[in-house]
């Protein structure tokens, strides 16, 4: 069955617009009620720092509660973080109220199942067959409670300093934290402090409105150009929900999803600590793959989204994945991907080896990359386009085996993704503009 409202990470749209709604928010959580807790249970739900977290997290709250369901409300804190808490308290499902890496008009809504996991497509398909029903309201004595949790944040913090090894702190590093105004803004500074680091905080105040503006991981401008000022070892940037996650190094250059899945995995390689392939996906850059090859290391590829990675994951026994955006999953440390605990294990390895981050990340070169996002109006399959497949095959024959090109409909935006990727950059830009200017075309 194909789904309407979920994508590649939830339920996500305009604050005020169907499906980001009061009304249909409080349908959503009735229909997960009535597919995942159908007799009842526990739900934990936490949010970014969005001013419409509030409306969203009401609506929640009564949904659950008509239909039955125990809520537990956290308040702000990482998306991962609500995934450690879902388990943690034995909650038959988690929610988390956050549109990531989307500014602050935009919101959305994502869940857990009781072992941290994100749900399956199929699971996701059943919600939706009930949200055209109205919201369920039981018997006065069959209905549930709700309560705010004051120890979440420490709860969460001491989950992500366990993941270091036995011993290990970040005394005597300096610290550039970004915090994206969102989810993160707290626990990260903090929970960095508390393991002995020096921690300079920036989009660390949030109002509501600010979120991703301007900083985090989509914005890493500030970030790259305070670490040389303030003399930092390092970055670190989270996104608004704090599921993913990029680093800058002592120069300021930017260190992406696809150099620090280098990083864990050769350093884990080298320990004899790496079980299974690594798992990138289509958009990770051709140099993570021949770099990792170099070392006799597996690589496998998988579709666009953290929850594709941690089902390829699964399946071939890996352990690393992630993807160029900076979701990583080290999945022998948390259920799914987390930026504070990735970041944890890279500053671990420079603390063990020494090494600046610049040298842990000199062993990958980086292919030219480009990357056009071409907005469209109405629903378009790149794959369903015969004009654009010709572009394409016309692309990929000009870069014949030293390039790729990806087409992809965005899971959470109404763009088309093109990307182009090969060893001459101008090539690459060029390609680029010409597939974005023919699937204008056929969008219009």
């Amino acid at each position: 069955m194909a789904k309407q409202y979920f994508g590649t990470d939830g339920v996500r749209g305009t604050v005020g617009k169907e499906p980001m709604t009061a009304d249909f928010t409080m349908r959503l959580a009735s229909a997960a009620a009535q597919v995942l807790v159908p007799s009842g249970g526990t739900v934990v739900i936490g949010k970014d720092t969005r001013l419409s977290g509030y409306m969203l997290e009401s609506a929640l709250e009564a949904g659950f509660v008509a239909a039955g369901v125990n809520v537990m409300l956290i308040g702000p804190l990482p998306t991962p973080g609500i995934a450690r808490l879902t388990q943690e308290f034995d909650a038959d499902l988690g929610v988390v109220i956050s549109a990531s890496h989307n500014p602050y008009h935009d919101n959305g809504i994502k869940f857990f199942n009781k072992a941290g996991s994100k749900l399956t497509d199929e699971i996701e398909a059943e919600i939706e067959s009930h949200l055209k029903e109205p919201a369920i309201t039981l018997e006065s004595h069959k209905l549930g409670k709700a309560k705010r949790i004051d120890t979440a944040r420490i709860r969460y913090t001491e989950f992500c300093k366990s993941t270091l090894p036995k011993g290990s702190n970040l005394e005597g590093l300096k610290i550039v934290f970004d915090g994206a105004n969102g989810a993160g803004y707290k626990v990260g500074p903090r929970m960095l402090a508390e393991l002995g680091a020096q921690v300079i905080p920036i989009g660390c105040s949030p109002n509501g409105r600010n979120i991703n503006d301007d900083c985090g991981s989509t914005h890493p401008e500030l970030l790259s150009t305070t670490v040389p000022v303030v003399n930092a070892d390092v970055g670190v940037a989270l996104d608004g929900d704090g599921d993913r996650i990029l680093l800058v190094d002592e120069n300021g250059s930017i260190i992406d999803g696809d150099q620090l899945l280098y990083i864990l995995a050769t350093a884990r390689h080298a320990e004899g600590d790496l079980h299974g392939p690594v798992v990138g996906t289509v958009m990770s850059n051709l140099g993570l793959e021949h770099a990792l090859q170099s070392k006799s290391i597996d690589f496998r590829r998988a579709k666009v989204g953290d929850r594709y990675v941690l089902e390829t994951l699964r399946a071939t026994g890996g352990v690393i994945g992630g993807e160029t955006s900076g979701h990583m999953i080290v999945l022998d440390k948390a259920t799914t991907g987390d930026g504070l605990v990735s970041a944890l294990q890279i500053l671990a390895i420079m603390k063990q080896t020494g090494k600046k981050l610049s040298e842990l990340a000199a062993g990958m070169e980086k292919y030219p990359q480009t990357m056009l996002n071409v907005r469209t109006e109405k629903r378009l399959d790149p794959d369903e386009s015969e004009a654009i497949q010709k572009a394409v095959q016309s692309a990929e024959a000009e870069l014949a085996d030293a390039g790729r090109v990806v087409l992809r409909a965005s899971g959470t935006e109404p763009v088309i993704r093109v990307m182009v990727e090969g060893a001459d950059g101008d090539q690459v830009q060029a390609l680029a503009r010409k597939l974005a200017a023919v699937v204008e075309e056929a969008a219009a």
